[in-house]
């Protein structure tokens, strides 16, 4: 299979109303989102915003990575539309397509450093 058949059998997109719970911290991770229009943030800790994903970005990843619980709730921030990957489809790409492993390192080691930098602050 080419890479661009596997993009293109990615699930519906689903839209989200701003204000609307994509997921919440500690439910199960299904899926990661792919930011089709609009933006999410990514809260921790009673609403703390570590981070406002928008078009092209990726989010719910981790879930899918580790097999744990979602680590932070993500809340559309304005009406959204997502692109929903399942795990089966997530391991694919990944088997399947090395860039697209490397896209979700390079995500999640950014999202570490800014982290990690608050925390330092």
């Amino acid at each position: 299979m080419r890479n661009q058949e596997l993009f293109n059998q990615l699930e519906d997109s689903r839209s989200f109303a701003a204000g609307q719970a994509i997921f919440r911290e500690g439910e199960p991770g299904d899926n990661l989102y792919i930011v089709a229009e609009g933006e999410v943030d990514i809260l921790m800790n009673g609403g703390h915003i570590l981070e406002t994903v928008g078009p092209g970005g990726i989010l719910g990843e981790l879930a899918l990575v580790d097999d744990k619980p979602r680590s932070a709730t993500a809340v559309a921030r304005t009406d959204c539309v997502l692109a929903p990957v399942s795990r089966a489809h997530f391991l694919a790409l990944v088997r399947l397509t090395p860039s697209f492993a490397i896209q979700v390192m390079r995500v999640m080691a950014e999202r570490l450093r800014r982290t990690t930098n608050q925390l330092r602050d």
